[in-house]
């Protein structure tokens, strides 16, 4: 039979551990490492032209052309989607090419030539394309069409200037807009509505009127 002050002494102890154990989660939280302080933003100044108008900026060195169309000039047609360039709904056209606005810093675009959804056409005088996309029904929450429009924008242009893709089957022959085209040139715009039906149809005709 066990010796009673044996029994009394396990218990004590038991008690013990189950306190040290409950106390845990708060001295976890309190001795959790915290993040090192942020300094002063380094600033540097850019300037570059948006939709025709030049605007020069003293911006945060770290700072994203994303973050600088939508909170230092307002331009905020062009969305942040997943911010990781996964997603295309931050896709603008800089220099004729169209990038993900998210993935590049604004300071290295000096001097650049940068389009948005904004510069593409107004209510009253709409860009074929979106007009297509209008008429076609390519959008449904809308979320993601800026970056389609403008995405699909400068595909068009990457066609006609001769610019194979991984589908293209023949390089000695320029290359036909084709929904198999349309459909690879245009996989890094996600639509999460699924629209893309209605998206290959209404490119596909702003191609036909531009050939």
């Amino acid at each position: 039979m066990p010796d009673p002050g044996e029994i009394e002494l396990n218990r004590r102890a038991l008690m013990v551990a189950a306190g040290a154990c409950a106390a845990l989660p708060a001295m976890g939280a309190n001795a959790r490492s915290q993040p090192a302080p942020v300094g002063t933003p380094v600033l540097a100044d850019v300037s570059f032209s948006v939709n025709g108008q030049q605007h020069a900026l003293a911006i945060d060195t770290r700072t994203t052309l994303l973050d600088a169309l939508r909170e230092h000039l307002h331009l905020t047609g062009t969305k942040k989607g997943c911010d990781h360039g996964q997603c295309g709904a931050c896709t603008v056209i800089v220099d004729g090419q169209r990038i993900n606005s998210c993935l590049t810093l604004a300071i290295m675009h000096q001097s650049a030539s940068v389009t948005t959804i904004e510069g593409l056409g107004t209510a009253d005088n709409l860009h074929p394309m979106q007009a297509a996309f209008v008429k076609h029904d390519g959008f449904q929450c809308g979320y993601c069409t800026p970056g389609q429009i403008c995405s699909g924008v400068a595909m068009l242009d990457e066609i006609k200037a001769g610019i194979p893709s991984h589908v293209t089957a023949d390089l000695t022959t320029a290359a036909a807009v084709s929904e198999a085209e349309i459909r690879e040139r245009m996989s890094g715009n996600i639509c999460r509505c699924g629209a893309y039906s209605n998206i290959v149809e209404a490119m596909t005709e702003v191609a036909g009127r531009q050939g």
